[in-house]
């Protein structure tokens, strides 16, 4: 990729489960057990998710930037893009406001320099994300034991795409989280012959502001409602007094949020399943065939936890998770548009599975016990020892998983992160008047990254309402050279800076030596000045 700088231009240029449960919860020298306190568990989560998202150097899809932190910096800053989702009213404010109120925190104390602005989102989210780690703990325990539980949360730190996700800052990865912290308190997850002190009211609240961030949620909580309400006693109870006013309250403060933000009435759920749902509109972007979460999708999620996820299921026999899992693969299959991240909730859960199988086979490797036992029922042993199976396993996810992440994290499509965390910097020191982005629309972060009120100008790419239509983004890749000497046509004054990709860089250098710009800085991605 490519930053070219006109020649002219400022600055220096250069520079409850369905079966038995496996529990060594109460063996104090096992791998499993109890790790500690609640409190210890976080700070232990914490502080792996913070080092997690200062390592994230990477760029995987638009909508991290431009979904969530772009409507923020708009909102506390007063400039930053708005993309068509936000003019047709699909989009909730609830999500961006989080970040909204993180970049008022940095603008009041004044750290809104160029570092803190790149990597605040993300240390943000990491605090989310090791709340779901522990969540994903407690849940585990409270239907395994903690043997499972610690198991569990080795597979979720452990997980490739779990380590490149988690921390970045989608609606989908807060909505992960709020999943597995929901499920903890739905009394029809857990075994209905022990019992647990459980809040479904908490659950309900979490599950409405799930649906509230990301109205797709909507698809894992109908699985867990209707679950519920069969199981329940009190089924009027559960509906009358529990879901509708729960529900009302949640849908009432969103429908304020967003009247205020939009400056109107917007319902959003309504207005976000006409287009993707009833009307197709994500397919715009792109489609897949029906199976490809279950023959592609979800597999490479899980890698090569697949095998000991599949055992999990198969020996735990907790019907309620695992058709949970099949359910909402199967739900998202119907639409055209399918992409990774979309059924990332439910990717913890399959881990939960994978954190189960390894429970067993440490069980099964000790001389004290090789059966799986119902919950508390486990005695205790001063030693367990780690079966040649076992270990060969553990190794072998570490040796696949942590170079994946690190790969995937560090290296794959890092150009344009690197650029405009370049651009940046440099605008941060004035040597930056005005950009052009010549390449695919949303390839890079935006005003959020930035960090200053200067003109930009990226290829729009906004769904057009007459069929086979070209947007900007495609007229530009089919003629290149055609479009940009177009677009020069019509500069009143040209660009400091245009970015662009190698491949479209070779395509322009005639036009570039014309209008004067030179490489200023090349990534994965050319800067031209």
């Amino acid at each position: 990729m490519d930053i070219r700088k006109r020649k002219n231009a400022g600055g220096d240029g250069d520079g409850g489960a369905d079966g038995a449960s496996v529990n060594v919860g109460d063996e104090p020298d096992s791998f499993g057990g109890r790790i500690g306190s609640p409190r210890r568990i976080f700070l232990f989560c914490l502080a792996f998710r913070v080092v997690n998202a200062l390592l994230i150097q990477t760029y995987f899809n638009p909508d991290e930037h431009w979904q969530s932190l772009e409507v923020a910096h708009r909102t506390i800053f007063g400039y930053g893009y708005m993309t068509w989702e936000w003019k047709r009213g699909i989009r909730s404010y609830l999500h961006p406001m989080l970040f909204a109120f993180l970049y008022k925190l940095l603008q009041v104390t004044g750290l809104d320099t160029p570092y803190i602005m790149i990597k605040a989102p993300r240390l943000m989210q990491s605090i989310f994300s090791a709340i779901g780690d522990l969540y994903l703990y407690k849940l585990s325990d409270a239907l395994y034991g903690g043997n499972v539980a610690t198991w569990s949360l080795f597979c979720q730190m452990a997980n490739w795409f779990i380590f490149f996700c988690l921390n970045r800052t989608f609606s989908n990865c807060l909505e992960t989280v709020l999943t597995i912290m929901g499920l903890y308190y739905w009394p029809c997850i857990r075994d209905s012959s022990i019992d647990y002190p459980v809040n479904r009211k908490w659950g309900l609240v979490i599950a409405a502001l799930a649906c509230a961030i990301r109205p797709t949620s909507a698809v894992i909580w109908l699985y867990v409602g209707m679950l519920e309400l069969f199981l329940t006693p009190n089924k009027v109870k559960f509906i009358i007094l529990e879901v509708i006013p729960i529900g009302s309250l949640v849908l009432g403060f969103t429908c304020l949020l967003d009247r205020l933000m939009y400056g109107s009435w917007v319902i959003v759920p309504l207005n976000f399943l006409k287009f993707n749902f009833l009307s197709s509109g994500g397919d715009y972007y792109g489609t897949h065939p029906w199976h490809w979460y279950f023959t592609q999708g979800f597999l490479v999620m899980l890698f090569t936890f697949t095998p000991f996820s599949i055992a999990g299921i198969i020996k735990s026999k907790n019907q309620k998770l695992s058709a949970l899992i099949l359910w909402v693969l199967a739900i998202y299959s119907i639409l055209g548009h399918k992409e990774f991240r979309f059924v990332l909730p439910v990717l913890p859960i399959a881990l939960i599975f994978s954190g189960y199988a390894f429970a067993q086979m440490e069980v099964s490797g000790s001389s004290s016990s090789s059966s799986v036992t119902k919950k508390k029922q486990v005695p205790r042993q001063n030693h367990t020892k780690w079966s040649p199976k076992l270990r060969l396993s553990v190794y072998f996810l570490l040796a696949t998983n942590i170079p994946m992440a690190l790969y995937m994290s560090l290296f794959h499509q890092r150009g344009t992160e690197d650029a405009m965390n370049y651009l940046s910097d440099e605008a941060y020191k004035g040597r930056v008047k005005s950009i052009l982005f010549l390449m695919p629309c949303h390839s890079t972060p935006y005003y959020s990254t930035l960090h200053r009120n200067i003109p930009m100008q990226f290829l729009d790419c906004t769904p057009s309402a007459e069929k086979g239509e070209l947007d900007e983004s495609d007229q530009f890749l089919v003629n290149p050279l055609g479009f940009a000497s177009e677009l020069a046509r019509n500069w009143s004054e040209p660009p400091s800076h245009i970015v662009l990709f190698a491949s479209e860089e070779t395509k322009l250098r005639d036009f570039m030596i014309q209008h004067s710009f030179k490489e200023a800085r090349g990534f994965s991605t050319r800067i031209s000045r």
